[in-house]
């Protein structure tokens, strides 16, 4: 039995790892040189690969509307956060839990577990076929998929035969590791919906006043809270130059998505209550801003942005003044484009896809990782859920031929 994996990121390298070790004959296609390029981008912060929250909490952080109830929970406990370190031990390298909860291997780099990845899966006798851009699919036993091949000065195409496919794309973030989206003309020729890519886990713009980028760019905003809707997160931020930038902004992501007049609310001062700020206060002197900026210890990019603020006018008393401070509004106007992204939402709709992440109305046709309309924060909980889907997928495929008597 032969089955076809299509992207060499790391669903596409775990799929394959698991379909040749259930001993299937497997066939890596991507369409750049190498494999494990957008693996390798990620590794340059360390390489988050999993994290060590809670199991009860861990499966709440993936969203996606149409989501099947329970489904995130019941994946993790077929391959969770344990199983992913145990995985990168058998491979050679240790992990390790910052005091953040996020997990990386000793060594903070990428590119020694994909080499140690890369000769495992040649050990299982994965062929890897480069520089294969797949451009169609036509129905059948066995399936006939079609890629565009670099010839000399031209492109043609070939065609390979497959017993069963895992696609495994990536999403449109970093388009020049290979995860650009192309995919989806191919697959939505096949009948399949697929909600649209757009920017996750990104920066969102914003008109700030020059005076604030005089006095703030670049400048983080450490210790903060700030809400989008009914989400609330805790962290920091950065103030660029086009908006803003941090874990805070990622997380309220797909809240901020949802709304028509996307609005951040920023708590500058979250271990102070209103009340304890004015009593801080005291008898506030002839210039009360200069004098809050300093009894409350607000930095410089806090002050420019209270200071510079469209409502700024409105702040006369202490109280309202303290009330600013605790619930500064934010406008925005969107997020910053897909390429820049960390990760994207969007995919192959949930409704196209049963539980073993087979599409229903191409029985032998597995999806695996951001390829799928689901989103999740940084924090290492994109690269579990690329290894968890990609797990799935695989294991479904080789009972799915078995079953089938290829």
């Amino acid at each position: 039995m032969h089955i076809a994996i299509i992207g060499g990121g790391p669903a596409g390298l775990r799929a394959a790892e698991i379909s040749a070790a259930g001993g299937a004959s497997v066939t890596l296609f991507d369409a750049k040189p190498s494999v494990g390029r957008k693996f390798l981008v990620a590794g340059r912060g360390g390489l988050n690969l999993t994290h060590a929250e809670a199991p009860e909490f861990f499966a709440a952080r993936y969203t996606g509307p149409g989501q099947p109830p329970e489904f995130w929970r019941m994946l993790l406990a077929e391959f969770g956060p344990e199983d992913l370190r145990a995985w990168a031990v058998e491979a050679g390298i240790e992990t390790f839990a910052a005091s953040t909860g996020r997990v990386y291997p000793r060594e903070m780099k990428a590119a020694p577990l994909l080499r140690r990845w890369r000769l495992r899966l040649g050990d299982l006798g994965v062929r890897f076929a480069m520089r294969h851009r797949w451009v169609g699919l036509r129905t059948g036993h066995p399936w006939r998929l079609d890629f565009e091949v670099p010839n000399s000065d031209s492109v043609v195409v070939t065609s390979v035969d497959a017993d069963a496919v895992i696609l495994a794309m990536g999403g449109g973030s970093w388009p020049d590791t290979g995860s650009d989206g192309r995919w989806r003309e191919t697959i939505e020729s096949l009948g399949v919906r697929v909600a649209p890519l757009t920017a996750s886990n990104c920066g969102w713009e914003l008109a700030w006043p020059s005076a604030v980028l005089d006095q703030a760019e670049g400048r983080p905003l450490k210790n903060i809270a700030a809400s989008a809707g009914e989400c609330f997160a805790t962290g920091e931020l950065l103030v660029t130059r086009y908006g803003l930038e941090g874990g805070i902004i990622y997380r309220l992501g797909p809240a901020l998505r949802a709304m028509a007049q996307p609005r951040i609310t920023i708590d500058f001062k979250p271990g102070s209550t209103p009340d304890r700020l004015v009593a801080r206060m005291g008898a506030p002197g002839r210039n009360l801003f200069k004098e809050a900026c300093r009894r409350w210890r607000l930095d410089a990019a806090m002050s420019a942005i209270l200071e510079h603020h469209p409502e700024r006018n409105a702040w006369t008393s202490v109280e309202t003044l303290a009330a600013a401070v605790k619930a500064c509004p934010l406008r925005l106007r969107g997020p910053r484009p897909l390429a820049e992204a960390i990760s994207s939402a969007g995919g192959v709709s949930w409704c196209e896809i049963d539980s073993n992440l087979m599409l229903r109305m191409l029985p032998g046709i597995f999806v695996a990782g951001e390829m799928i309309d689901w989103d999740a924060p940084t924090g290492g909980y994109l690269m579990q859920g690329c290894f968890s889907t990609a797990t799935r997928a695989a294991r479904s495929a080789l009972r799915w031929l078995r079953g089938s008597g290829k």
